[in-house]
């Protein structure tokens, strides 16, 4: 007997997966439901985010095309496809975010008294004081760069605003300079003069910029004296920012780290940004010496590089911002920090719980004359951290401390190099991690004597280590002195540090290999469940699901009568929807005013309910080129408020939820009964009932 028909898998192709999340985002700054400066703020990040996908991921598919390569990935795509699809996406979604900076957000933001003016719009007297703080201050900093026969064409660095002026000379021949912009000087000049360089007056009160770059084209006669400028055009240049480390140039990774930040410098030119008017004479030339491929030139209608926009929010001005909130700090921990601990794991849910408690578990650490040692991975702790001082005190008052610093860290290089060097200099051990994986788990331990042993506490998260992005991003966080999992994570550390041949672990599930195999056998035991008609469940929540392996076997889990919701945020390559392959799965990303950071691993397992949380999405990288951590869920308590509470607000989200459709695309979810669902602000409530 022929059995049914089973349907190939089908993907979704990543990158144009993360088009779609970043159109989600410029959705937010459409969106008239968020303050104006929170609204501003996203149009901010939906350029970032466009400049670091150039950067990693479109540079490293231009070198796949240079390369030759051609063969389709599983989503059937091949490099110079994927490309071809990204120009055209990426030229809209510029196109739109320019639409509604020039036809939204400026215009409101001018009659808010927030205003950004063209050089032409100042007064007399605004421009008498712009041209004095040109004189003063920018001029200096200028070097204009000729380019002709006895002057080469300027090397231009990643991510560099330049103008490139057209001048004439005393003979009438045209030449072209470029001018970089100071990166070290406000993009946004403050116009009134009682204004702080980040624009801030009283509140209330109305401020007024120029764009430093406007500024300085309406002063350029003073760089070319003498001679006549004709025009001006803003170019914006960014480059391959990804360099590997090779094993055989990896005699010192902090030095190698250190080179490849100035490599980062040269890379070749993924996207060369110009102004709409700029010549194609201009262009034509820009392109020959950068060698970039005419085809990823982007003309742009009006301001080059709106990242900048994110300095708007140093306004001062709180009635155009979301409403601040206070974290709360669980009644557990506003007391003796080991001692509850000892009386039951403590489950934490940033940022509607503070951060605080995380840092005050090190300095408790630091001034406790029991504790002997602590033990800590770093990857992104940010600058001025308070978990970094504490552990400096904890060494200086003569603490065993060790630290796993991720040099690698991708834009955060620089950051842990000087953290490394500060925590070296207080005498802490510090270990750089393996050349060849980023250690990207989130482990802090902490040895303590107790009456004739020790006892070992532990926090394990599914975020940094970083008090600011702690009030940003949602995570979840656990302390436990569970001795099962404490050996887990002595055994990790030991790994890290030192050498180990043994890479078993009793309570944790740890990447490489560990977390794919344990995430799947899982899968395959609700599969079981399910063939055998008991109720079967799985909720995944995550960053980003682009692991064609694990996607393949949720759809196989599908096909076995599996119940399947998946939570993420980001890019996702699997289909849901699709009868026959992925008919019991749903999909769903949420984007709002905190970024969604926390992994959660739900299985109903017949019942007898496992979650799991880490650092881990289901990513080819977090399962086979990084140390990840997945820690379970011991507490009961916890694990109803995991399965009862957090993951149903977020299932039952029909505000900032958006559903993927089978054909790639996604809409947002709407409640049939009209009852307003907003998982973010649900949780804020629940903050601030409980504080």
């Amino acid at each position: 007997m022929k059995g049914p028909d089973v349907v190939a898998p089908t993907y979704i192709n990543r990158e144009v997966s993360w088009l779609e999340f970043n159109k989600r985002v410029l959705e937010e700054a459409q969106s008239h439901e968020h303050p104006l400066l929170e609204r501003v703020k996203f149009l901010s990040i939906v350029h970032s985010n466009l400049d670091e996908f150039f950067m990693i991921r479109v540079s490293g598919l231009q070198e796949q095309v240079e390369a030759g390569f051609t063969e389709p990935s599983k989503d059937g795509l091949t490099p110079a496809e994927q490309l071809a699809i990204i120009r055209e996406r990426v030229t809209a979604m510029r196109q739109q975010a320019w639409a509604c900076y020039r036809d939204d957000l400026k215009p409101a933001l001018a009659a808010e008294g927030i205003r950004l003016l063209d050089h032409q719009d100042l007064d007399d007297r605004q421009r008498k004081r712009l041209d004095e703080y040109f004189s003063t201050v920018v001029y200096p900093v200028l070097t204009p760069l000729a380019v002709d026969p006895a002057h080469p064409f300027p090397h231009i660095s990643n991510l560099s605003l330049s103008l490139a002026a057209v001048v004439r000379t005393t003979k009438g021949r045209e030449r072209f300079a470029r001018i970089k912009i100071p990166q070290v000087l406000p993009r946004l000049v403050p116009v009134d003069p009682a204004a702080t360089p980040s624009g801030r007056k009283r509140r209330g009160g109305e401020v007024a910029f120029v764009w430093l770059e406007d500024l300085i084209a309406a002063n350029l006669r003073a760089l070319f004296r003498g001679l006549s400028v004709s025009r001006s055009y803003a170019f914006r240049v960014i480059r391959d920012a990804d360099f590997e480390i090779r094993e055989d140039e990896a005699g010192d990774l902090l030095q190698s780290i250190e080179r490849g930040l100035i490599r980062r410098r040269f890379g070749s030119v993924s996207q060369l940004e110009i102004s709409a008017d700029l010549p194609s004479e201009i262009e034509n030339l820009l392109v020959s010496n950068l060698q970039i491929d005419p085809r990823d030139v982007y003309r742009s209608e009006g301001v080059l590089g709106l990242s900048c926009l994110m300095d708007l929010m140093a306004i001062d001005r709180p009635d155009l911002k979301d409403k601040p909130f206070r974290p709360r700090i669980p009644a557990s921990l506003r007391g003796d920090v080991f001692a509850a601990i000892r009386d039951r794991d403590i489950l934490i849910h940033h940022p509607f719980d503070s951060f605080t408690p995380v840092v005050e578990f090190v300095q408790a650490a630091a001034n406790d004359p029991d504790v002997l040692a602590i033990k800590q991975t770093i990857y992104r702790v940010g600058s001025n951290s308070p978990v970094v001082a504490a552990l400096k005190e904890a060494s200086d008052k003569g603490k065993q401390v060790s630290v796993m610093v991720e040099l690698k860290a991708r834009f955060d290089e620089e950051n842990n190099i000087e953290w490394a060097r500060v925590l070296e200099s207080s005498g802490v051990h510090v270990v750089y991690g393996d050349v060849n994986l980023k250690t990207h788990c989130k482990v802090l331990m902490v040895v303590r004597k107790e009456g004739t042993g020790i006892r070992r506490y532990v926090h394990l998260g599914t975020g940094n280590y970083n008090a600011k992005t702690a009030l940003l991003y949602t995570d979840l966080g656990m302390f436990t002195c569970d001795p099962e999992i404490a050996e887990d994570v002595t055994a990790l550390f030991n790994a890290l540090t030192g050498y180990s041949a043994d890479q078993s672990y009793s309570k944790l599930l740890v990447s490489p290999g560990g977390i794919r195999q344990g995430l799947m056998q899982r899968v395959k035991r609700e599969m079981a469940h399910a063939q055998a008609g008991r109720p079967a469940r799985l909720i995944f929540k995550m960053n980003s699901l682009t692991d064609f392996g694990c996607a393949a076997q949720l759809y196989a889990a599908s096909q076995a009568g599996v119940d399947i919701d998946l939570i993420v945020r980001g890019s996702c390559c699997l289909v849901p929807g699709v009868p026959g392959l992925s008919d019991n799965i749903r999909v769903r990303s949420i984007v709002g005013r905190f970024l969604e950071h926390d992994r959660v691993y739900y299985f109903l397992n017949d019942g007898k309910e496992e979650v799991w949380l880490g650092s881990a999405d289901l990513m080819p990288r977090n399962l086979d080129r990084r140390v990840e951590t997945l820690f379970p869920v011991r507490d009961p308590d916890h694990v109803r408020w995991l399965a009862d509470v957090l993951l149903p607000t977020y299932l039952a989200d029909n505000v900032k939820a958006r559903l993927l459709k089978s054909d790639g695309s996604y809409e947002f979810a709407r409640s049939d009964d009209g009852v307003r669902v907003c998982a973010q602000e649900r949780f804020l409530e629940l903050s601030r009932d409980d504080g």
